[in-house]
C-alpha cells in the first residue's frame, strides 16, 4: 500500500493540518509519504493507492497557483483505482470559504474514489483533531474497499 499527503501552505494552517493527518495515518500502520506541491513528481502519482490533497484557497475561493498543476494532472492521468481525500484550511469571513477545497472535491469525484473531504477554519483547534481521526479513518476505509 503507498499512501501521500500532497499539500500547499502559506500562512502554515495547512501545514499543520497535514502534518496532523500525517501522524493520524501512520499511527494507522498507512506509512505515508508527506510532500509540499512543489516537491512533487507529479508522474508518480498513479503509483499510489491513496492521495489525500492539501489547499488553502486564494483570493475568493480559487486554487493557489502552485496547486494548478497537480489538480491538471489529476484530469490528465488514469486515477479511479486511487482514493483520495481532500482537506483545507480558510477563512470564514470569504463568501466561499475553502472554495478550493470544493474545486478540488469536484474533480476528485470524477477522476478518482473520493473519499472524504476536511475544511478547517483558520489554525486547526482541538476539536479538529477528532475531525482529523475521522478524516483519517474515512480514508483508511475506503482504501481497504477501493
Amino acid at each position: 500500500m503507498k499512501a501521500a499527503i500532497i499539500y500547499t501552505s502559506v500562512t502554515g494552517n495547512t501545514s499543520t493540518l497535514a502534518e496532523i493527518i500525517h501522524e493520524k495515518m501512520e499511527a494507522r500502520d498507512i506509512e505515508t509519504d508527506l510532500l509540499l506541491v512543489d516537491e512533487c513528481d507529479f508522474s508518480t502519482l498513479k503509483e499510489y493507492d491513496m492521495i489525500a490533497v492539501g489547499t488553502y484557497s486564494w483570493d475568493n475561493g480559487e486554487l493557489p497557483l502552485e496547486m494548478e498543476d497537480l489538480f491538471e494532472a489529476f484530469e490528465q492521468e488514469d486515477m479511479k483505482h486511487v482514493t483520495t481525500g481532500v482537506f483545507g484550511t480558510g477563512d470564514s469571513f470569504y463568501p466561499y470559504f475553502c472554495g478550493a477545497v470544493d474545486i478540488f472535491r469536484d474533480m476528485l469525484y470524477v477522476q478518482t474514489n473520493l473519499a472524504v473531504t476536511l475544511k478547517v477554519e483558520l489554525t486547526p483547534q482541538n476539536d479538529d483533531y477528532l475531525r482529523c481521526e475521522k478524516f483519517c479513518d474515512r480514508l483508511a476505509r475506503e482504501l481497504v474497499y477501493a
